[in-house]
């Protein structure tokens, strides 16, 4: 699941942050627009008007419309990423993940209105969903790089590096098990949490949640008494 956060704004010059802040209104306009109206209703033009800014300035973001409407925030994955690298070595590749997704997901909680949103569209227009499907499976198999990465490395601090050459399907088979595993349940672990969570608000705080699932996950999902 791809969501907005404001995590990472700090960082870098003042035209990045500008940049990142365009992109973020862009990209939740289009969700708002879509959930409205439907995708298939929503032009570039009405997009930029919502965000406040002209139509040249939406093609400098997204190649196409249908690209507003797919990924929230094209940049968490790199900075989740590059967390994983950056973790402490003492700390497993589970241990690692959960503290990448959980630095993410922190200031999020707050737009689970949004995220609901942004399920919405996609499921309402399956040529959508079918993209951000696509769009998951490749930051998923960049994900289990940087998990063999980091194995490989015995934790030490790294940079991101460039996709691996090949199609994502042949970059997944050239994998390990344990980093494409970790990747993927990591995925199911993030929509399992918020799904419960926005079902159950009132009992616990979203993160709360998201590492009670992670802890289930490192306990090796024992059964519940009955």
């Amino acid at each position: 699941m791809h969501v907005v956060s404001e995590k990472g704004a700090a960082g870098g010059g003042l035209r990045e942050r500008k940049k990142r802040a365009t992109r973020a209104a862009l990209a939740e306009a289009a969700v708002r627009l879509a959930a409205e109206h439907g995708a298939e209703k929503v032009t570039a033009e009405a997009i930029s008007a919502a965000a406040g800014v002209s139509v040249r300035t939406f093609f400098n973001y997204f190649d196409t419309r249908d690209d507003a409407f797919v990924v929230i925030d094209a940049d968490a994955g790199a900075r989740m990423r590059q967390a994983v690298l950056d973790a402490p070595a003492a700390l497993s590749p589970l241990e690692a993940l959960r503290d990448a997704m959980a630095a993410e997901l922190a200031e999020a909680e707050q737009q689970h209105e949004l995220w609901q949103l942004h399920a919405r569209v996609l499921h309402a227009s399956p040529h959508l969903l079918v993209r951000s499907l696509g769009a998951h499976l490749a930051d998923e198999t960049e994900l289990a790089e940087v998990i063999a990465a980091r194995i490989r490395s015995g934790g030490r601090p790294a940079s991101v590096s460039a996709p691996g050459a090949g199609s994502d399907e042949e970059r997944r088979r050239a994998l390990d098990l344990y980093p494409r595993l970790l990747a993927a349940v990591a995925g199911t672990a993030v929509r399992t949490s918020v799904e419960h969570w926005c079902a159950r608000q009132e009992e616990a705080a979203f993160l709360d949640v998201f590492r009670e699932v992670f802890a289930l996950l490192a306990a090796g999902l024992p059964a519940p008494p009955a």
